[in-house]
């Protein structure tokens, strides 16, 4: 039976194409998403040994939440002194110890813009003389505070040479600095921009207090890491600043932080793996529907296989084994595929100025398990019409005329209709219980049954909307508008399997286009109402520089001025319980009575006039309803612990974080570097405009570049961007599975065409033209993208429309219905149906007349 698997696979290689490329696309994506995965582990991973190639590092003794761990990732631990390093450096085995000095900067491009790359981070760093990680390629090093040597990549991406001034903002500072040299940091950045500055000005600009989060210590030849961490764990007692420090070997630490990598990594990896899924399931449509009109088309070979001895479980396996081919072969392509999409998106970063690992890896497990999962999942959808063709009786064989008899749908309507009720029970009981725990999982299972329900139900229910649909062209294309009608219902089963795959891409698109309208929608809604001040100042990097604030503090213009300041810490998890490393939250600093004034929030106990030294106010929405007034409330960061009594709760999505403290409890714990502004209010002095505050304003932050000065409109209108881009990127993700589900009307179309050849030669025998019959094939593909598209918007704007009142508390809150963009997917259906029929309208019209009569 292999050789006659083969044999069919070959004579009908034309009618399997599109169902080989729905599955090279699907697998593409499977493929594509791993191996961007690995080349992603192995940029960071790179990175981090580049950026801790010490034999050991020397770090606090006590773990804490909050702070800085030195690498952005990885654990934080309480800092050490800076002066710990030279008694380090002396202890038997060192041959180096170096405080590891770092802080984010602002560097100005040729251009006179900020030198940014994507999100990737701008930071400076304390350049030593002996340090073996950096090397000088050009130039000399960096002698005080106007010199700097930038990165190989980041003096490329600035458009800055050896010998030019620019400025650099640091410290909360402008400097006008001369790039002097040119620095190997030893591997890709990813797009970080690296400055390098004289040791003495790093340690006065990011270590004002003398401490770092760790101090790098490189061995003496022949000493290994473990020896050498052996020796400084001995020594540390007897020196003067060893008490609270502990050393880690190289090997440990980077592996402790790639480690945390890989899991940040396994969230990206899930996510687009959810879309590839996603692309496989409707590819698996078009494969069941392919085979199922194959096997209409061949049910006299069946049935001669079945005469000349075949038994029904080899004809099963025949068609089961020719779809595992096409399976095979699409998934190698697939797995090709998912190689030029990496590639692809390489090129596009490394034009961004993010640069990932130059090799793409493909490792055996990806392409085994690529090549396994493309071959089941089409195995899987030719197993119902393989039962089919297992079915057939020799007799057929005999027959002049083959006529496959269907069931009736009735059963399969009644089914349909069944699970359809049964979701929207399920989803009707997640709205009325939205504040209970099984909301989310009676919302999910609704919704998978609805869809599902809709699915085995579409059959009888496209026989009475396809004559709704189909009105207009009945009224308007005679006779090919009637024509179209009727075939498209004919075979309602067809027509539904057709619609499917372009009906669960539609569903998606719909859901995402509500959740992004009403997504969009509430956050305008909170962040209009959280505040009334007249400007908002917001930097791109996320951190607005100190200088900047107090140059604008200092305008004549400017009233009244409002800083979010924030640190990450330990905060507890109830009254009077410390804090453990695993407790963090984020901890801002805002001055007395700025809460119900400028900052507007919803108070629900307490007083937030009660701010003070000992006292905190506590966000409920991420601080957790179990809190009451007078609760004892415990902060640790890097620097210290601060125990404050809680003088009030109140509600705000836009203020994220858990914990307000006055300036000066935040000074305290998190003193220099270790917070950030990210938010300044600005209220205008009484008699100045707003034309007039904004000029000012503009004015006295223009050096600082990243700067950006917006009215309460523009900063509603940024936050709710955000939420769009987010959403750009699931569009295109969900995009894959309409382009597949375009395939399977082209598929499922020309398959018609050779279905239907004698009935097509007929037409043409009695008068119908070579484009009306082009132009009735084209009118049976926009009403099955019509159907398709229509019932998919259906059920994702139904199903979309309850999320508001499941996750109000959430803050979705407002329902908003995209009704223009809604009805732009209804034309783009009319497009989609043009354009798929463009390949099987032109071969029917092209059949001679004779010759398809004469068909078999």
């Amino acid at each position: 039976m292999l050789r006659v698997t083969l044999r069919g696979v070959r004579a009908h290689a034309v009618r399997f194409l599109l169902s080989i490329l729905a599955v090279a696309l699907g697998v593409a994506f499977v493929a594509g998403t791993f191996s961007l995965r690995t080349m992603m582990s192995s940029t960071f991973n790179g990175i981090v040994e580049a950026s801790a190639p010490a034999d050991a590092y020397v770090r606090g003794a006590t773990e804490v939440a909050g702070g800085d761990g030195g690498f952005g990732v990885g654990e934080a631990r309480n800092p050490v002194p800076v002066e710990l390093a030279d008694e380090v450096a002396g202890v038997d085995g060192v041959s180096l110890a170096l405080p590891d000095v770092s802080g984010t900067v602002v560097l100005v491009g040729a251009d006179g813009t900020a030198v940014q790359s994507t999100q990737a981070p701008s930071f400076g760093l304390a350049f030593y003389e002996d340090d073996p990680s950096l090397s000088l390629v050009s130039g000399e090093m960096p002698s005080g505070p106007d010199e700097v040597a930038l990165e190989t990549a980041t003096l490329e991406s600035s458009g800055l040479a050896l010998g030019d001034a620019t400025n650099l903002v640091i410290g909360g500072e402008v400097r006008q600095v001369t790039v002097v040299g040119s620095v190997d940091a030893g591997g890709p950045m990813a797009g970080a921009t690296i400055v390098m500055l004289d040791p003495a000005v790093a340690q006065a600009a990011f270590a004002p207090q003398g401490t770092v989060s760790t101090i790098s210590v490189y061995a003496d030849q022949g000493v290994s890491e473990q020896a050498l961490v052996d020796a400084i764990t001995a020594a540390l007692p007897q020196l003067d600043n060893g008490a609270e420090a502990s050393a880690v070997s190289g090997t440990d630490l980077r592996e402790a932080v790639q480690s945390d990598i890989a899991e940040m990594l396994g969230f990206i990896t899930t996510f687009l793996l959810i879309f590839a899924v996603i692309a496989l399931f409707v590819g698996a449509f078009i494969i069941a529907n392919t085979f199922a009109m194959s096997v209409r088309q061949r049910v006299r070979e069946f049935a001669l296989l079945r005469a000349v001895g075949a038994s029904p479980a080899q004809v099963f396996t025949v068609v089961v084994g020719q779809a595992a081919l096409v399976g095979l072969v699409g998934s190698g392509l697939g797995v090709l595929g998912g190689l030029g999409l990496v590639e692809l998106l390489r090129v596009v970063l490394s034009g961004m100025g993010m640069d990932l690992a130059s090799d793409i890896p493909l490792s055996t497990t990806t392409v085994v398990g690529c090549l396994v999962l493309g071959t089941i999942v089409s195995a899987v959808a030719a197993a119902f019409p393989a039962r089919t063709a297992a079915l057939v009786a020799p007799v057929e064989a005999m027959r002049g005329d083959i006529t496959v008899h269907e069931r009736s749908l009735r059963m399969r309507g009644v089914l349909g209709t069944a699970v359809l009720v049964a979701g929207a029970a399920s989803v009707v009981a997640a709205a009325l219980k939205h504040e209970s725990a099984t909301a989310d999982a009676l919302l999910g299972v609704g919704a998978t049954l609805v869809l599902v329900g809709v699915l085995v139900a579409s059959p009888t229910l496209a026989r009475t909307a396809m004559r709704f649909l189909a009105a207009p062209f009945v009224a308007l294309l005679k006779p090919i508008g009637r024509l179209a009608r009727g075939n498209v219902i004919r075979n309602p089963r067809r027509t539904a399997n057709t619609a499917g795959a372009l009906t669960i891409g539609m569903a998606l698109v719909g859901a995402v286009s509500v959740i992004a309208a009403s997504a969009s929608a509430s956050v305008a809604s909170v962040v209009e109402s959280s505040t009334n001040a007249d400007l908002i100042l917001r930097s791109a990097t996320f951190v607005i520089p100190k200088g900047a604030v107090e140059d604008v503090r200092e305008l004549p213009e400017v009233g009244k001025v409002v800083e979010i300041a924030f640190t990450s810490a330990g905060v507890s998890p109830s009254s009077g319980v410390a804090p453990t490393p695993q407790d963090a939250g984020g901890v801002i600093s805002l001055e007395q009575g700025v809460l119900g004034s400028t900052l507007l929030v919803d108070v629900s106990a307490g007083s937030t006039d009660d701010l003070a030294d000992d006292t905190a106010l506590l966000n409920t929405d991420f601080a957790g309803e179990d809190w009451a007034v007078g609760d004892t409330m415990i902060v640790t960061t890097a620097v210290g612990t601060r125990e404050l009594r809680v003088a009030g709760l109140f509600e705000s999505q836009v203020l994220g974080s858990a914990v307000v403290v006055t300036p000066s409890v935040l000074d305290a714990l998190a003193p220099g570097e270790a917070q950030m502004i990210d938010t300044v209010a600005l209220d205008a002095a009484p008699g100045v405009s707003q034309t007039d505050l904004r000029a000012a304003v503009t004015a006295a932050v223009a050096p600082y570049v990243v700067v950006s000065v917006q009215d309460r409109d523009e900063f509603v209108d940024q936050m709710a961007d955000q939420v769009d881009q987010l959403l750009v990127i699931l569009y295109a993700l969900l995009g894959l599975s309409l382009i597949i589900a375009v395939l399977g009307i082209v598929n499922t179309l020309a398959l018609s065409v050779i279905e239907r050849t004698r009935e097509i030669g007929l037409l043409r025998a009695v008068g119908l033209g070579r484009m009306q019959l082009a132009g009735t094939v084209t009118v049976e593909s926009v009403l099955t993208a019509l159907f398709g598209t229509v019932v998919g918007l259906v059920v994702g704007v139904g199903l979309a429309s309850v999320l508001p009142t499941v996750y109000s508390d959430e803050g979705l809150d407002q329902l908003v219905v995209p009704w223009g963009g809604l009805g732009t997917m209804v034309v783009l259906a009319v497009v989609v149906g043009i354009v798929a029929a463009l390949w099987p309208a032109i071969r029917a019209a092209r059949m001679r007349a004779l010759d398809a009569i004469a068909s078999e």
